[in-house]
């Protein structure tokens, strides 16, 4: 937009902001408009979702909300936080005033995780102390190729993730307790990564059903994480959030939020969903 091309950018130095919206739809407002002005709104929703989803490094999801805490939702993933606030602002007015009435909004940012397995973790405890591997073995570097590669992309992932148009999709905010014996912050580095560990693994069990992206909202919003989950199918979602709840790390140090439940649709489907 050429009013904004003097602010200067706010970039992270990696990763992404990224904005969950969601917002109830006001019939009564939508329905004094004539039926051109439905029509020229819906066409300019539409126009700017292309626009946004046209720009680099930019993604835009569009979803229905399952429940009445919310008709409509958006999940927008951009780096320069000025353009994701003018582009914000744009989609809350896009089908006129009063018609999208926001009710929770939740801002965060693409991260990689402290406690990522690292090389020489990788080297010295799996292949040389699981495995018995030697260092400068064709298999001990053939195992560390792979293992880098795989770190490389799923670090990648986590900083720029390109998320799929599977139908579920589940937001909920979540932070880590600091309550007497049950502090999280208190405990060593070692004790959260262990703790952490074991959550991965549960996570990883349900690879190819749930894609899960948790971004950091520390001093941003008012948990410490977002967590979104994409799936084909609603019992993943439920059976994954129920599975992690036994980790220790959630049953004696989570906090959660209130959780959303959408679904992906294009416009069209979305317009015809909430009876516009």
């Amino acid at each position: 937009m050429s009013d904004e091309t003097s602010v200067t950018p706010l970039v992270p130095r990696e990763g992404w902001h990224v904005m969950h919206l969601f917002y109830h739809l006001d019939h009564s407002q939508w329905s004094m408009l004539s039926a051109d002005e439905q029509r020229a709104a819906k066409t300019r929703l539409s126009t700017l979702v292309q626009e946004i989803r046209s720009q680099e490094d930019t993604h835009l999801l569009t979803f229905a909300v399952a429940t009445p805490k919310a008709d409509v939702g958006f999940m927008l993933l951009t780096p320069d936080l000025q353009q994701a606030n003018a582009w914000e602002k744009r989609l809350t007015l896009s089908l006129g005033p009063d018609v999208l009435s926001p009710v929770y909004s939740y801002l965060s940012q693409t991260e990689s995780s402290e406690y990522t397995t690292t090389s020489e973790q990788y080297a010295e405890n799996t292949l040389k102390g699981e495995k018995g591997l030697s260092e400068g073995t064709p298999e001990f570097e053939a195992a560390m190729k792979e293992f880098e590669e795989r770190m490389k992309h799923y670090l990648h992932h986590r900083l720029y993730p390109v998320l799929p148009d599977w139908p579920v999709m589940c937001f909920y905010p979540m932070s880590k307790r600091r309550m007497g014996e049950d502090n999280w912050y208190s405990l060593t580095f070692e004790e959260r990564k262990k703790l952490m560990g074991g959550h991965a693994r549960t996570g990883r069990s349900y690879s190819g059903r749930i894609l899960q992206l948790i971004t950091g909202s520390t001093g941003f919003d008012e948990h410490e994480w977002g967590v979104t989950l994409l799936a084909k199918d609603t019992i993943d979602i439920k059976a994954i959030v129920y599975e992690m709840r036994f980790d220790e790390v959630s049953a004696r140090y989570a906090e959660f939020g209130d959780f959303y439940i959408g679904m992906q649709l294009p416009l069209d489907q979305l317009f015809e969903r909430v009876c516009l």
